[in-house]
Order: C-alpha cells, then sequence, then structure tokens
C-alpha cells in the first residue's frame, strides 16, 4: 500500500478491509485484497485536524480519533459524520470498540480511557 502520506494508525476496515489516518492529514480505506478505495474525507467532506485512533464498529461503520479537533466521529456506510464524543476529551488517540457495543477511547492528556456507551455506537 503506498502513496500514503505519513501513516499513523492502522485499523479494521468496513467488510474486511483497512483504515490507515495519515498525520494532519485524511483516512484512506482499502478493500480487502489491499485495493484503494478512496478516503472518508473526501467522500464526506469532512475536514480532519489530525486523525488518529480508527476502528469499526459492528455495522461496519468507521470511527475515528481526532487528536487536533478532540472528538470522535463516527463516519456511517451512508449520511454525514457524526460527531459522538467531543466533552471531555484533551487528546484522544486511540479508539477501539467492544464487543459489548462501547466506544474506549484513549485520552493521552489525562492519562485515561474513557468508556462511552449508546445507540449512535453499536
Amino acid at each position: 500500500m503506498l502513496g500514503l502520506e505519513g501513516p499513523c494508525w492502522v485499523g479494521p476496515g468496513p467488510d474486511g478491509g483497512l483504515a490507515v489516518s495519515e498525520e494532519f492529514g485524511d483516512v484512506r480505506l482499502f478493500g480487502s485484497a489491499r485495493q484503494p478505495l478512496g478516503s472518508l474525507g473526501g467522500w464526506t467532506g469532512h475536514t480532519f485536524g489530525c486523525p488518529a485512533g480508527i476502528c469499526s464498529n459492528s455495522e461496519g461503520n468507521v470511527i475515528v480519533a481526532d487528536e487536533q479537533r478532540r472528538q470522535v466521529t463516527l463516519f456511517p456506510r451512508a449520511g454525514p459524520p457524526i460527531c459522538l464524543v467531543s466533552e471531555g476529551l484533551g487528546q484522544p488517540l486511540g479508539v477501539a470498540c467492544a464487543p459489548q457495543g462501547q466506544l474506549l477511547v484513549a485520552d493521552a492528556k489525562d492519562n485515561s480511557i474513557k468508556v462511552y456507551q449508546g445507540k449512535e455506537l453499536a
């Protein structure tokens, strides 16, 4: 997978593919055969500050932590991006989706793991 600009984090993408965040750039998606599919910013018009951690939920939606914008955003398969969390985040770096439908966020500013649960996280 060539042509990336400062790849920082890699995580599972929809349908067995990969999602790669680029420092101060975008999040690129690759298919299960590692073929380039495009970028979240290009598809949605969303502007990232500094995309960091990435995960996918059980529905195949991509979730991205943005370190600079201090938020976690869900990118549904269809429709506009949804800000899931912005309050109380200092420096969100990592995200993970737990099997119980929870969203785990690693916040480097206060050295904590924050746990969120809600209908958008499913």
